[in-house]
C-alpha cells in the first residue's frame, strides 16, 4: 500500500488567527461542521489547535481568546509521509486530529476518523481455515 497522507487529509482547512475567541471559534466548527480548527500566528504557522472535545470543558468561555485556551504541543505531520506516521504520532499522544504541513505551511488536516476510512477502504479477508480432515492428513469416505 502505497497510500501518502496527501491523499486522504481534508484540505482546505479553517484555519484561525490568535486574537479570535473560543465563540468565534465554536460558531466556526458549527457552520463548517469541522471537529478541529488550527490556530495560527501572523507567519500562518500553526501554533495550537482546538478540538471540539476542548469546547466542552468547564473553563471554556466564549469571550476567551484561543490564545489562552492551553495547547500543550502542537503535532504536525508532513504530506507525503505515510499514514502509519499518522496514526503513530496519534496513538502516542492520545489525540485524533493532526495539521499536515508541507515546508512548515498548513496544507490539511488528518483525523483518526480519514485513517479508519483507509481501513475500511482496503478490507482485509481471511484465509479460510482448514478444516479438520486437511489438518490432520485424514480422508473423508
Amino acid at each position: 500500500m502505497n497510500v501518502k497522507i496527501d491523499e486522504l487529509m481534508t484540505p482546505n482547512v479553517h484555519a484561525v488567527p490568535t486574537h479570535q475567541t473560543l465563540g468565534q471559534v465554536r460558531t466556526l466548527m458549527l457552520e463548517k461542521k469541522i471537529h478541529a480548527v488550527p490556530i495560527i500566528d501572523e507567519d500562518e504557522q500553526p501554533v495550537g489547535i482546538i478540538t471540539s472535545s476542548d469546547l466542552m470543558q468547564d473553563i471554556v468561555s466564549d469571550d476567551m481568546r484561543v490564545t489562552r485556551f492551553p495547547t500543550p504541543k502542537v503535532f504536525t505531520v508532513p504530506r507525503y509521509d505515510g499514514p502509519h506516521v499518522a496514526a503513530r504520532v496519534m496513538r502516542n499522544h492520545g489525540i485524533h486530529h493532526l495539521i499536515v504541513t508541507d515546508e512548515k505551511k498548513i496544507v490539511g488536516m488528518i483525523s483518526s476518523f480519514d485513517l479508519l476510512r483507509l481501513v475500511e477502504d482496503h478490507r482485509f479477508t481471511m484465509k479460510q481455515a482448514p478444516n479438520s480432515s486437511k489438518r490432520h492428513g485424514s480422508k473423508i469416505h
